[in-house]
């Protein structure tokens, strides 16, 4: 993938340096990472194999890449090759690779639907983030308790805000002020975008009943 220094300072691929560097050499630093590597696909595969948004056209080979990464990161979604990063040396725990599975997807989801311009548009890219936050379970009550986040009113909307931001200042040169601006303008009307869930899902196994929710929501509609 060909991308240029301006790119790359503006854009975030600093933050995946095998983004620009090709695949790895025999003999490389890379190449004694490859237990990193082997154990980010078996992760992934399980993490295909349970998540309820992998039924929309998305292949292990062609749109995931286990990598290696800034160590402040997780994954990306790389709308230049339509492919997901799964950063092999900051995951590691199946939970973990599942909530980045899933974040990424979201990512993916809206970039098919919605032809997002992720490079022009911040509006654009702070409404996908505060999708992705709000629905891969990255607020979710568990996580947050773990990170000693609780206890606040309106918390989960915070978490969902808060990780947006973050996110965009991670891969855009913009003041903070700037992002915030961007991520209140469009937050009320993309918080309450659950597609393709019918509701947030607040858990691995909620999840399964708000997928069903989005497939089933127009068989009311239908039967009138």
């Amino acid at each position: 993938m060909d991308q240029t220094k301006q790119q790359e300072e503006d854009y975030g691929y600093n933050l995946f340096p095998e983004r620009n560097s090709g695949k790895f050499q025999k003999g490389s630093i890379a190449e004694s990472l490859f237990t990193f590597n082997h154990k980010c696909q078996v992760m992934l595969q399980f993490a295909m194999e349970t998540s309820k948004l992998t039924g929309y056209a998305v292949y292990k080979d062609r749109h995931f890449s286990c990598e290696d990464c800034d160590g402040t990161v997780s994954g990306g979604f790389d709308a230049t090759s339509s492919q997901i990063v799964l950063c092999q040396n900051n995951i590691h725990q199946q939970s973990h690779m599942n909530r980045v599975v899933t974040h990424e997807l979201i990512h993916a989801f809206d970039h098919c639907r919605a032809h997002v311009d992720w490079f022009n548009n911040f509006k654009h890219l702070a409404c996908s983030e505060i999708r992705a936050a709000n629905l891969s379970g990255d607020c979710s009550f568990h996580n947050e308790v773990s990170r000693f986040n609780f206890g606040l009113k309106k918390h989960h909307q915070e978490c969902v805000r808060g990780r947006a931001l973050r996110s965009i200042l991670a891969v855009r040169k913009v003041s903070r002020e700037e992002a915030e601006k961007v991520v209140d303008e469009v937050f009320d009307t993309c918080f309450n975008d659950h597609a393709p869930f019918g509701r947030i899902p607040h858990d691995k196994k909620d999840a399964n009943f708000a997928y069903r929710d989005f497939e089933n929501r127009d068989r009311y509609y239908a039967n009138l």
